[in-house]
């Protein structure tokens, strides 16, 4: 089905902002690059625009390839496309890397070009607000007034609802997928390690780590090996490896179990193409969004002037961002009498569940976007 109703070879966009940025942290960045990449036909009223917000690793690059050779398609590329679920012949879907990515809008391993270094260190602390208020922005550039819906999954769920909040006249429709209002202190935790597995790496330096020409991967690995245990379900990890040897018991430290070397391989790749400085400041984003916390805690308070329609989505074994945290969502939208559908999809892929290919996850959002008025 990927590559029947696939969008073809796309290319990455850049759009430059001279305008400044006040984020939330009170800095401010004077001039910006978001890139963004785009699928389908804008039509003639603007009015059939579909913003994707990315989770913590994903990218602009969400459908189709960079070239006819190239063996990775965008991370999305199974709901993105002809007669797919956000169906390319209906939408014009847009996809970017956050402010602070590492793929092509600005970040700390981009040029500051106040002293023609990266940034490093110096680059600020951004929030999913400061995502959001970019994001805006890129759409005011694109000429698009109001989004016929805002999509994302874990953290990009987290944007999708900031979405809701901050700019209810411009987004009609809201997909929460695999998200939840606020991270739980588990789930803190989790980042926390994380960050001091690269904050404490001796080639980290602080964050300028550029400037010695070296990558902290060391603890980039560590962060990533971590994230991935939580995204996975404790079934798939037993069905997918079990126990099983990679081949004779050496007793020794090294790759013994299959389960290790898949562990050690997706850090390895982690490592290679991500920015450590982006990883810590994308995890604190997750930490710091709460938007009930202006409420004293009441989440129904915080969704009070909130105007769009919504699906959210929750997976049964996603332990990471569970149903009863989706169920929170539903809820506060509920004592507002918003349109609200929930639906509760069973699958065992744990947190990754919203990235699979899975008949029942597609027919729901299928369903739910063909009613989507363009």
């Amino acid at each position: 089905m990927s590559e029947i109703n696939s969008v073809g070879i796309v290319a990455p966009q850049i759009a430059h902002f001279n305008a400044p940025l006040t984020l939330t942290c009170g800095a401010v960045l004077p001039e910006f690059d978001l890139i963004y990449e785009t699928y389908g036909e804008l039509n003639a009223d603007k009015s059939n625009a579909v913003l994707i917000c990315h989770a913590l690793s994903g990218t602009h690059h969400v459908a189709g390839r960079h070239t006819a050779e190239d063996k990775h398609a965008g991370w999305w590329d199974n709901l993105i496309g002809p007669g797919k679920p956000l169906d390319t012949n209906k939408f014009f879907v847009i996809g970017m890397n956050n402010l602070g990515g590492c793929h092509g809008s600005t970040g700390p391993a981009s040029i500051n070009p106040a002293t023609g270094i990266p940034f490093g260190a110096s680059f600020p602390v951004v929030t999913v607000e400061d995502w959001v208020n970019s994001q805006a922005m890129l759409a005011d550039y694109l000429g698009i007034t109001t989004f016929a819906a805002v999509v994302g999954g874990s953290l990009g769920g987290m944007q999708t609802l900031q979405w809701s909040l901050a700019y209810p006249d411009r987004i009609k429709h809201a997909l929460v997928i695999a998200s939840a209002p606020n991270l739980t202190a588990q789930n803190m935790a989790f980042n926390e390690v994380a960050r001091q597995a690269i904050i404490t790496d001796p080639e980290f330096y602080g964050g300028d780590y550029y400037a010695h020409h070296v990558v902290p991967r060391r603890g980039l690995r560590i962060a990533r090996m971590l994230g991935h245990i939580t995204y996975l379900s404790n079934d798939v990890m037993g069905a997918k490896f079990g126990r099983k040897l990679k081949d004779t018991i050496k007793y020794s430290f090294d790759v013994e179990f299959e389960m290790e070397s898949y562990l050690r391989y997706q850090a390895d790749k982690f490592a290679g193409e991500f920015d450590a400085n982006t990883y810590i400041r994308m995890t604190r984003a997750l930490d710091y969004f709460d938007p009930a916390a202006a409420f004293a805690g009441d989440l129904s308070a915080a969704f009070k002037h909130v105007t769009a329609k919504f699906l959210v989505l929750s997976f049964t074994s996603d332990w990471r961002f569970s149903p009863a945290r989706s169920r929170e969502i539903v809820k506060a939208l509920l004592d507002n009498a918003l349109p609200v559908k929930y639906a509760e999809v069973t699958a065992a892929h744990g947190h990754d569940a919203f990235l699979m290919q899975d008949a029942h996850y597609h027919a729901i959002l299928q369903r739910y976007l063909s009613q989507v008025e363009v």
